[in-house]
């Protein structure tokens, strides 16, 4: 494979005017529903959505202590409350998801599942096909703002493509062919170091084997590998990079583990793999094959391979601003967040929320 609420307006309170005066008084705050766990630009996004959000995502882990699974939750809603603005911003620009593109990207995620066992996870998940379709068309429509407003305005010149080689001449002199790979780490076990963006860590081989089947579902509905990296893998020094290795000399390939090693060598550039070994996963992206010697930007490989190193840097850095900027633009009011900091840390009985004051 390559590589590769929203809810109506809540009605605001009219101006109540003193009778037989001409002053009104202060605007009366807008009512916000008992289980809405934030409002944004006065769409409110509530608890059974992000619990149903958790229950798609979150691997199988009984032993998840309460502050562990609200901690996911919580990241869970920022990232739907950054959804919830990309989709707003999709209805400005027009953007649609037509009906048979959203049933090609269903059908994809179950192309190796057998009906019978995707039915009984749903089930085990308390789910529905219809909220899987839900979350899919969401996913894909917030991929489609990004992609017209971050991904289709990068650009990688004649010009940057010779600087970036003068820049790394010698990387291009290869004493030996060499592979270009990405990665997402999953581990069963809990990560000294972890550094990732959502804090995500699997601490078990059933919990690993959740969040790989997780990932590679968002990966074939169109998701970024890079942002998939820096959001859930658990390697310390590749997450932040968008889970970018860089060149793999084919002598520290051979010394690799034999399952990654051969699932690499086979693999044709621009194809994703995932390959398991002791409980732990790692979903590894072959970016190209290089040959060794002294290479120069003349050559496609080398060319094409610092195209996409430049415009994969370029693209993190244009979507983080991008997304910045639009959350800055919009009114968010996170009751979740608010509890948790009254509670000084505290998780608040079932994350019910009292009426906003």
């Amino acid at each position: 494979m390559p590589i590769a609420n929203r809810r109506a307006l809540l009605p605001f309170l009219a101006l109540a005017t003193v009778a037989g005066g001409c002053r009104s008084q202060p605007a009366a705050p807008p009512q916000v529903s008992q289980d809405a766990w934030a409002v944004v630009d006065g769409r409110e996004i509530h608890r059974d959505e992000v619990e149903k959000a958790y229950r798609r995502t979150a691997q199988t882990n009984p032993a998840m202590s309460e502050d562990e699974a609200t901690l996911a939750k919580l990241n869970l809603l920022d990232q739907m409350i950054t959804q919830d603005i990309l989709l707003a911003r999709a209805n400005e620009l027009k953007i649609v998801l037509p009906e048979s593109e959203l049933d090609t990207a269903f059908s994809d995620t179950q192309k190796n599942v057998s009906g019978d066992a995707f039915n009984k996870e749903l089930a085990a998940r308390n789910l529905t096909v219809a909220d899987m379709r839900e979350a899919m068309r969401r996913d894909l429509i917030a991929q489609k703002v990004i992609e017209q407003e971050v991904t289709s305005k990068i650009t990688v010149t004649d010009q940057d493509i010779t600087d970036f080689f003068q820049a790394n001449k010698a990387q291009f002199n290869l004493a030996e062919d060499a592979f270009h790979l990405t990665q997402i780490v999953v581990t069963a076990v809990r990560d000294q170091g972890l550094n990732n963006r959502t804090g995500d860590d699997a601490t078990s081989a059933q919990a690993a084997a959740a969040k790989v089947q997780m990932l590679m579902e968002r990966l074939k509905s169109g998701a970024s590998f890079s942002e998939l990296a820096m959001d859930y893998s658990e390697d310390p020094q590749s997450a932040p990079q968008g889970g970018d290795v860089g060149l793999v000399l084919m002598s520290a390939l051979r010394q690799a583990e034999p399952r990654l090693r051969d699932a690499v060598m086979k693999s044709p550039p621009g194809t994703v793999t995932v390959v398991s070994m002791e409980g732990g996963h790692t979903i590894v992206g072959v970016v190209a094959r290089q040959a060794a010697g002294q290479r120069d930007p003349g050559m496609p490989e080398v060319r094409n391979g610092i195209t996409a190193t430049l415009r994969g840097r370029r693209e993190q850095l244009l979507r983080a601003a991008y997304v910045e900027m639009i959350r800055n633009k919009a009114t968010v009011v996170n009751h979740v967040a608010r509890r948790i900091v009254e509670s000084q840390g505290k998780v608040p009985p079932t994350l019910s929320l009292a009426k906003p004051k």
